[in-house]
């Protein structure tokens, strides 16, 4: 006689067809406190589209069916086209369609960089390839719009809502997709080390016009209409900006030859490259000797791209480790019943909330610093404390990323379900657009440059800490840290960098989270044992962990 086979039980796929915004108490509160509350009908219907099972499945399809690239046709002529599953258009249609490319830059209605912000968001916790030409777009707008000449060409396919995948020249397509060309190889985050060369065409530069000869090591999102480079003009001479096509007016590829797609740990389902620039066609943005300059203001708002992608893996992380624990058994009860288990997911919980609500304080200090009405908070915000968040938020996600993988087990650590994707794009973040070690230095040399911004931010700060002596003490330290010696400072970057992270948060959730989460954030960050210890290496006997996981996701 035939075994019958055997009874699959205590077995749960991962969490999907649930709406993203419903469940998050935190995030519908920031977007009401920001006066972005006109947003959240809109962004709700996109919340539940990006919850269900046909997006997800083709976030997944778009990651596992990854960019091919093709340099010639089949007759030898250069072709340079990458080719993509059509998963991966409809998640660009999907984010394009919301407006949130634009979204920052379309009005000056107060709450736009909020509602940017809970769009990016939302979808970072389903699929975060898509993100990266989304991010390269909107960075470049500001940019672009200094530009009359360019913008008057390019500015209404930028706000598009249209994805239009064709290959064509950006004058004839509905909406356009824009990439940036800075690292080589030799230099890395040090673009100063560049040696790609610009050379004005005809006597002086015609119109701004160059030939651009040189490299890119890492360049983001070949398939995109054009790339913003850095290049110098002139060998040894002062870098510039140039906006590089990739197709000419009349149809003809431009001389950006695509070398090979990089095969990365992540961030499978985009792409990006090598390219060799043989007398690539540019125009000047701005002028010459600004190149670094114009970087740097594009960095400031793609680094807050990425403290948003992460809160986005910390946030989708911390959900399906939650939910999975409740409906896993073993040792008799449910996981997340069990009193260890349950202090790794508060701890979870309460780093994805801190990191949100920082999020949402730099948007609110980006609209303010792009309509006039910042304070000198504000700009603290903006410029301090955004390379501080990509540092911090960025890490977490790499190492929460594994811990909620681990909830688990094994069936965590198989590339067909979200953890292993969760896992596998985290450490992206902390590598794009300034590794750690430059975003801490960034933020010492904001904080010797401008003093006064320095002591406005730790006066906000300290107006956060009224009545609470751990944040107090906590200030206090981080005055006399960044008042050390100069000579002393830079090696303790990673350590102030952290204290004034893990200060502003607490500050933040005591200002606008329900006390049973700021209460516990506060406890288990600041004072003995807050910082470099592992997950859910916490007192959970004083905290409300049922509070703190019914607000994460409702039970």
């Amino acid at each position: 006689m035939a075994q019958a086979p055997h009874e699959v039980f205590n077995q749960f796929a991962e969490l999907a067809d649930y709406d993203l915004l419903a469940t998050d108490a935190a995030l519908r509160d920031a977007l009401q406190r920001a006066g972005a509350g006109h947003a959240l009908p809109t962004l709700g219907a996109h919340a539940r589209r990006l919850g269900n099972a046909e997006t997800r499945a083709l976030a997944e399809q778009a990651n596992r069916h990854t960019p091919a690239l093709h340099r010639f046709d089949g007759r030898g002529r250069r072709i340079d086209r990458v080719e993509f599953h059509p998963a991966w258009d409809a998640l660009m249609a999907l984010y394009r369609g919301e407006g949130l490319v634009s979204m920052p830059f379309d009005s000056d209605r107060p709450g736009r960089w909020t509602a940017w912000a809970a769009g990016f968001y939302l979808h970072g916790q389903v699929e975060q390839g898509t993100l990266c030409p989304a991010t390269m777009t909107q960075a470049a707008i500001p940019l672009l719009r200094k530009e009359p000449a360019l913008w008057a060409q390019l500015g209404g396919k930028l706000h598009s809502r249209t994805h239009d995948p064709r290959d064509r020249p950006a004058h004839e397509k509905a909406g356009i997709w824009l990439g940036m060309g800075m690292t080589e190889k030799q230099g890395g985050s040090d673009v100063r080390a560049n040696t790609t060369v610009a050379t004005p065409i005809g006597a002086g530069g015609r119109g701004g016009e160059y030939r651009l000869r040189g490299h890119k090591w890492f360049f983001s999102t070949p398939q995109s209409d054009a790339h913003l480079v850095v290049a110098r003009t002139g060998e040894g001479g002062p870098f510039a900006c140039f906006y590089v096509p990739r197709r000419l007016p009349d149809g003809t590829l431009n001389g950006v030859h695509v070398q090979r797609l990089k095969d990365k740990v992540g961030n499978r389902s985009n792409a990006s490259a090598e390219v060799e620039f043989c007398d690539a066609w540019g125009m000047l943005m701005g002028e010459e000797g600004r190149g670094i300059p114009t970087l740097i203001e594009m960095a400031t708002t793609t680094r807050l791209n990425c403290v948003a992608g992460s809160a986005a893996i910390l946030r989708q992380a911390t959900v399906q480790a939650i939910a999975y624990a409740r409906q896993r058994h073993a040792f008799g009860r449910a996981l997340a019943e069990q009193p260890l288990m349950r202090a790794v997911l508060a701890d979870l919980a309460l780093e994805s909330e801190a990191a949100l609500a920082l999020l949402m304080r730099l948007a609110q200090a980006f609209e303010h610093d792009g309509d006039g009405t910042a304070s000198a908070a504000d700009r603290a915000w903006k410029r301090v404390v955004t390379p501080a968040a990509k540092f911090w938020v960025c890490k977490r996600g790499v190492e929460l990323a594994g811990e909620a993988m681990e909830v688990f087990g094994g069936n965590g650590y198989v590339q067909d379900g979200v953890m292993a994707r969760l896992f596998l794009e985290a450490p992206v973040n902390s590598i794009w657009e300034g590794s750690g070690n430059v975003m801490c230095l960034d933020v010492l040399r904001a904080l010797a440059r401008d003093p006064e911004a320095a002591q406005a931010l730790l006066d906000d700060l300290a107006a956060g800490a009224q009545g609470e002596p751990r944040i107090a003490a906590a200030l206090r330290g981080l005055q006399a840290l960044v008042q050390s010696p100069p000579e002393a400072l830079e090696a303790l970057g990673r350590v102030l960098v952290q204290r004034l992270v893990l200060a502003a948060q607490a500050c933040l959730l005591r200002r606008h989270a329900p006390a049973a989460v700021a209460d516990a954030f506060i406890a288990t960050r600041l004072g003995d044992g807050g910082a470099g210890r592992v997950v859910g290496a916490i007192d959970t006997r004083s905290l409300d962990v049922g509070a703190i996981l019914e607000r994460a996701f409702p039970g």
